[in-house]
């Protein structure tokens, strides 16, 4: 195939034209494994709240590329410099950054894929694709495991401010229509700079490093941690973890082969070979959603109740509250809804249960985002602000929550 005809051009609704930089870049586009992130939704199960929450995670590693790209422009531009290879490398990191995420990413991880992490397996598919790419991946994997000199390289893919958040703050805002989440990624990728080998905003962007953390709050209360989508996405995991169970006891639960295949096993980090790699490429929300619709049926009261939930979009009421809950109103919950079907502790917790939501905006304690000031010194935002907000998004807020079933308000 001519290499020119790689040099491919998609149009997204967010930056307008982004541009595939090379033919390796395209490869890995093309390749099965990313193809994948078409078919697994980058908000989960938010579409319950905002209808038009329905964009992928192949949506946002592409966003993520076309960032990098301006991001090195711009520091090339100021005198940082970076190598063809090490702009490629970071490149492919940012592209292949979330290649790991299963369907329902968070619903699997506290489910049926328990012990691994979706970071983990980011990497066994980088390593996988690398050895299929005779070791053109090197460096990225390099990079992305922070092993790489240049700090700085890292901290483009992942620290604070990186380009991950930038794109998914102003996707997700896009896509959800909650307008308060949308950043101006333009004008902080303007103010980018190097220092000491570490990432700054120069001075004169800290207003708009400001928004991003505000923009940052709104969208977890408004968006990830609304209620109605932390019901949804709970609900989801225990459909997950019923489904285990009950496989788990010999049950035969009807459902694509990749997704039996995770129900049936008990999977570790340690256990992920190559084959198993290639199964976990063939998940995605497909499958799950398949499941659930067929779920719904089943002779297993819990299974069935949950999966009807979902797919009827009717949940668990879920009241959420600034103090923890109280344990005598939980246990009087469960006693009545098990009265009412039947049901034992172990499986009246599947429908009665508490939970709590914690929201930072900005970490203290992790590597700060730092501030280039015209002196050339540089200091933690919190100090360089004038204002209080940085110091207020910096403490984190808890919220507790109870779910339970809406027929019991009625009681």
């Amino acid at each position: 195939m001519n290499p020119t005809n790689k040099l491919k051009i998609f149009n997204d609704p967010i930056y307008g034209f982004i541009t595939i930089p090379n033919s390796l870049i395209y490869d890995l586009i093309q390749h099965p494994y990313f193809q994948r992130l078409r078919r697994i939704s980058q908000m989960g199960m938010s579409y319950l709240v905002y209808p038009g929450a329905h964009h992928t995670r192949f949506h946002h590693a592409l966003g993520c590329m076309h960032i990098m790209q301006k991001a090195v422009q711009t520091l090339r531009f100021k005198g940082v410099e970076i190598s063809n290879e090490e702009e490629n490398a970071l490149y492919i990191a940012i592209l292949l950054h979330d290649i790991g995420h299963g369907p329902f990413s968070h619903a699997m991880e506290h489910s049926i894929v328990e012990d691994v992490h979706h970071e983990e397996i980011s990497l066994f598919f980088m390593n996988a694709l690398n050895q299929e790419f005779n070791g053109e991946l090197s460096l990225a994997i390099q990079i992305f495991k922070g092993e790489y000199h240049r700090k700085f390289m890292l901290q483009l893919i992942s620290s604070q401010l990186d380009m991950d958040r930038m794109d998914y703050l102003k996707r997700d805002s896009f896509y959800s229509g909650v307008a308060e989440g949308n950043i101006n990624s333009d004008r902080l990728i303007q103010m980018m700079n190097v220092q000491d080998d570490v990432l700054v905003i120069e001075e004169k962007g800290i207003f708009s490093v400001e928004k991003f953390l505000v923009a940052r709050r709104l969208m977890y209360w408004q968006a990830y941690l609304h209620k109605t989508s932390v019901v949804a996405e709970l609900t989801l995991t225990k459909i997950l973890k019923r489904a285990k169970e009950l496989t788990q006891k010999g049950i035969q639960l009807s459902c694509s082969e990749p997704l039996s295949f995770f129900l049936n096993n008990k999977i570790s980090s340690d256990d992920f070979t190559d084959e198993i790699l290639k199964t976990f490429a063939l998940l995605d929300d497909y499958d799950v959603m398949g499941a659930i619709k067929t779920w719904q049926f089943n002779d297993d009261f819990v299974l069935s109740s949950l999966s009807k939930m979902i797919i009827n979009r009717d949940l668990l009421k879920i009241v959420m509250l600034d103090e923890k809950v109280d344990l005598e109103k939980l246990n009087n919950f469960k006693t009545q809804f098990a009265a009412m079907h039947n049901l034992s502790d172990k499986d009246v917790s599947y429908f009665v249960f508490k939970g709590k939501l914690k929201n930072q905006a900005y970490n203290k304690e992790s590597e700060p985002i730092s501030i280039l000031k015209k002196d050339k010194t540089v200091e933690n935002i919190v100090d360089s602000s004038d204002q209080l907000q940085v110091r207020a998004l910096s403490k984190a807020v808890t919220k507790y929550f109870i779910c339970f079933p809406k027929v019991l308000l009625e009681v």
